[in-house]
């Protein structure tokens, strides 16, 4: 008997991991291939994305529209995401409680300051913001929560490598380097400046490398002994924030920022245990 196309995405082939369920993972392939601000794709444009073969394509959009993470468009005959797909984020957000605790932190520096102070955590090659403040200045990034920056030209991506373990780093490292292919010998050279940066300050920068306009300063934050790290970034417009101000100002503010945030979390960590 020969496996239909309908379950040779669950067929367990040799050498691989028998645990991992293939259509599950393309199921999610598909969610994550829809950007910001793109609010329709349709199953040709989700197979281009993704690799995946169109008529699995339109299974699996079938099946995500039953269940709500996506709604269909049958006048455009697209897709977009559903309200599934923010009731799973809005869960995820609302059980971080480092959110609660760092928010307050975060908006008192960014009135301070009047940048953009954010809280992000990592998702594949970029950082992704769990939680941005905003000042009040004319100059001001509008980024927001949910916001994506590359991990290899962002300081707040910068600083998360330099937060985790050796062994962790390294495999990032190679994954961003097959990722950029030929281009990686430029990124690496920022990336090792911002370790050298982050063993002389504590923190690092990135001026003018994600945009040519902005530039931003960033610490990791390790928690649970560092099992989970994150990292806090401060940005704005490159014309006010010159190397002085970032090295001398904002960046030793920054990491007492990151301290008084670690210091609060503390006794939650302790009674999680």
């Amino acid at each position: 008997m020969h496996p239909t196309d309908t379950d040779a995405d669950d067929l367990q082939l040799p050498g691989k991991d028998r645990n991992f369920v293939t259509a599950l993972a393309r199921g999610l392939e598909l969610l994550r291939a829809f950007g910001a601000g793109e609010e329709y794709l349709g199953n040709a444009e989700l197979s281009n994305r993704t690799s995946i073969p169109r008529p699995t394509v339109s299974r699996l959009t079938y099946t995500l529209t039953q269940l709500g993470y996506l709604q269909h468009n049958t006048h455009l005959e697209k897709y977009r995401l559903g309200p599934g797909v923010l009731a799973l984020g809005y869960r995820f957000l609302a059980n971080m409680g480092i959110r609660e605790i760092a928010r307050p932190h975060l908006q008192k520096f960014a009135d301070a300051t009047d940048c953009n102070v954010s809280l992000g955590g990592a998702d594949r090659s970029d950082m992704v913001y769990l939680e941005t403040c905003h000042g009040h200045g004319p100059l001001i990034i509008r980024l927001d929560t949910g916001s994506r920056l590359p991990i290899a030209t962002s300081a707040i991506g910068r600083a998360w490598l330099c937060g985790l373990s050796d062994e962790r780093r390294q495999q990032v490292l190679q994954e961003l380097a097959s990722e950029y292919g030929s281009d990686w010998p430029r990124y690496e050279a920022g990336i090792q400046q911002s370790f050298k940066d982050y063993a002389q300050y504590g923190f690092c920068l990135s001026e003018q490398d994600w945009q040519r306009d902005i530039s931003a300063v960033a610490m990791p934050l390790i928690l649970e002994d560092g099992a989970e790290v994150m990292a806090i970034n401060c940005g704005g417009s490159s014309l006010r924030l010159d190397h002085d101000r970032l090295v001398n100002n904002l960046g030793p503010r920054l990491k007492e920022v990151a301290n008084q945030i670690k210091q609060e979390l503390a006794p939650r960590d302790r009674s999680a245990r």
